[in-house]
Order: structure tokens, then C-alpha cells, then sequence
């Protein structure tokens, strides 16, 4: 098995999650495979020790600038790429680029747009940033949606621990679908979303409504997606005009009505695919959609993937009946390597 090194960047103010949760599932390859897979290391601009945003300290095992250039260059994020030291965006200026893979985590991708390494790419990072993103690095096609971006050798996520996600992602591109998983499993997460989830739910992706008629007009959307829910009965209601519903729902929570009530029927959808042994007909009855074929548009438009693909990937005991566990849980469980 061919050994890819891994350097992650570190400094003051880092986002803690943002730097175990990759390096731990590419540490779980050995406990899954037993062979090293990844040499992972971790740097600092001098090698002295970094506070997290936390509060935590980690010790870096050597100076960014005698480390030597890596397969896959992880840089996080954190309160600390707010205002990074120059020093820190001249050494991804001029060291990135050698990487074979470069990855950014949450607001890492701020450290990337300043050194001009996003220029031209597509990308994403946590949803408080993507508009300070976009409005200070116009050359950057910045996506607010999903989980993780691949432009080429560039991969940029979201918010901590999307993370994770790209991480089990590059873990199946270089070993395989089965090692990946049982990293997954080992980790207990979910073997990846797909890159083009959401980062957050319907709910949260919109604002809540000020005035109490529309409010509660979220509240029906999302405790029945099944029903009627056209704008004209809608604004029935909210007690307004269609055309003044309308425009008030869009004014006070930030989308139009027709584009919340898609957000919560998918995610609707989602759930029960996820939690329940209902088939996809009824699902897609259950959500709205009417059609098996309704819901199958819906998910591959937003998620790239169909309702069937989806709850494989997504529901555990589908998992767990059909992959059996890996020998190296019982030295996972035992904080030992396998034998």
C-alpha cells in the first residue's frame, strides 16, 4: 500500500475539530488495514505549540517551513483566518501549490482566497463566511450550499465537521469504497454525504418570519408537507393577497415560498428515508411529491443522487447488515494497534 503524507497547517485560534476530525480518519486507515496508508503530520509557522479557539494546545511536529511537501495539504479554519499572520499566506503561496491535494476545512478556504489559491475555482466553507467569501474574492465562484467543493487538486468544506466528510471522500478515492466505510464505522459517522448536501436544514437555511401569520405559515409548511401547499392556499392562510403573501414571505425569511416549501419536503424525504421502512412511494407521497418520479427529480437536482442510492448510503441498518464489522474495531475499542 502506497503511503501518502498528510500535513496539516496549524495556528493560533484554530478551529480544534477542524484538525482531529480529518486526522483521525485518515489515523483510522491503519486500525482498519493495519498498514500505513497515511503519514500524518502536523506544522506550525515556527513549530511552537498552538492555542485553539477552544483552548486547547497542540503540539506540532515540526516548523512549516522545514516540512517537506506533502501528497495532501489540509489547511483549517477557525477564528484565527480572520486575521492570519502574512507570514502563514506567503508559505501557502508558495508552498501549496506543490501539494498533490489541497484541502481546506471550515474557514480554512479565507486562508486560500488570500494567498490566491481559489482564483477561478469553485468552493464552498462555512455558511457564516461564504458571503464574506464572495464579497471580498470575487474571482472565486463561491457556492453557499454544499457540505464540500472538488475543483480539481482544490477541495474546500464547510463547517467543522463536513470535515470529516471531504476526509472519508479522499480515504475512498485513494483505498476503496469498503475502507472508507469501515473508517466510517469505526468513527461512527455516516460513510460520507454526498459533497452537494445542504449544510444545514430548511429551517435554519431560512430566516424565521417577524410577523406571527407567517410564521405560522413555516410551521404548517413544515408539519405538513403534504398538503396544499400553493402560494394562493398558503396566503389564504396567512390572510393575505397571493401576491402580498408573496412578497412578505420572501422579504422576512429570505426565499420565495415555492423554494422553503421545496427545502423542507426534501428534507422531509430525507428523514424518512434515513428512519423509517416506508417504501419510496409512500414516501414520496407522505413528502408531497405525489410520484416516485417527482421525488427521484427533486433529489437528484439537489442532492445528485436518488432516493433509493440515498437510503443505502444513509440509513445504518442497511449498513450493518450487509458489511460486516472490521476486525480492527475490537483494537479501535482497546486504543491498540491490530495485531
Amino acid at each position: 500500500m502506497t503511503e501518502r503524507s498528510v500535513l496539516v497547517v496549524l495556528f493560533d485560534e484554530v478551529q480544534s475539530l477542524d484538525v482531529t476530525g480529518p486526522v483521525e480518519v485518515f489515523a483510522g486507515v491503519r486500525l482498519d488495514t493495519g498498514e500505513d496508508a497515511y503519514l500524518i503530520r502536523t506544522a506550525s509557522l515556527d513549530g511552537a505549540p498552538v492555542r485553539t479557539s477552544s483552548g486547547l494546545t497542540i503540539v506540532p511536529d515540526t516548523a512549516l517551513p522545514d516540512a517537506p511537501d506533502p501528497h495532501t495539504l489540509i489547511v483549517p479554519g477557525g477564528q484565527g483566518s480572520r486575521g492570519p499572520d502574512p507570514r502563514l499566506i506567503d508559505w501557502l503561496r508558495e508552498r501549496a501549490p506543490r501539494a498533490r491535494r489541497l484541502v481546506s476545512v471550515c474557514t480554512g478556504a479565507l486562508l486560500l482566497a488570500e494567498a490566491g489559491l481559489l482564483d477561478g475555482r469553485r468552493a464552498t466553507t462555512h455558511w457564516i463566511a461564504t458571503d464574506h467569501l464572495a464579497r471580498n474574492y470575487p474571482a472565486i465562484d463561491v457556492d453557499p450550499d454544499p457540505i464540500f467543493v472538488r475543483d480539481g487538486p482544490v477541495s474546500t468544506s464547510a463547517g467543522v465537521t463536513s470535515g470529516i466528510d471531504l476526509a472519508l471522500a479522499l480515504v475512498e478515492e485513494d483505498l476503496g469504497r469498503d475502507v472508507a466505510l469501515d473508517v466510517a464505522r469505526l468513527l461512527v459517522v455516516f460513510l460520507r454525504r454526498p459533497g452537494n448536501q445542504a449544510q444545514f436544514s430548511a429551517q435554519l437555511a431560512a430566516q424565521t418570519a417577524r410577523r406571527e401569520p407567517l410564521r405560522e405559515v413555516q410551521s404548517w409548511i413544515s408539519e405538513h408537507p403534504d398538503g396544499d401547499l400553493s402560494v394562493e392556499s398558503l396566503a389564504v392562510r396567512a390572510r393575505l393577497s397571493p401576491r402580498h403573501f408573496a412578497r412578505a414571505f420572501r422579504a422576512e425569511t429570505g426565499a420565495t415560498p415555492g423554494r422553503y416549501v421545496e427545502r423542507v419536503r426534501l428534507e422531509h424525504a430525507r428523514r424518512l428515508l434515513e428512519d423509517s421502512f416506508d417504501g419510496v412511494e409512500e414516501i414520496s407521497r407522505a413528502c408531497g411529491y405525489g410520484t416516485p418520479e417527482a421525488m427521484r427529480r427533486a433529489f437528484v437536482k439537489v442532492l445528485g443522487t436518488a432516493p433509493a442510492e440515498y437510503r443505502r448510503r444513509f440509513r445504518p441498518g442497511e449498513r450493518t447488515s450487509t458489511v460486516p464489522l472490521p476486525q480492527a474495531a475490537a483494537a479501535y475499542a482497546d486504543h491498540a494497534p491490530p495485531p
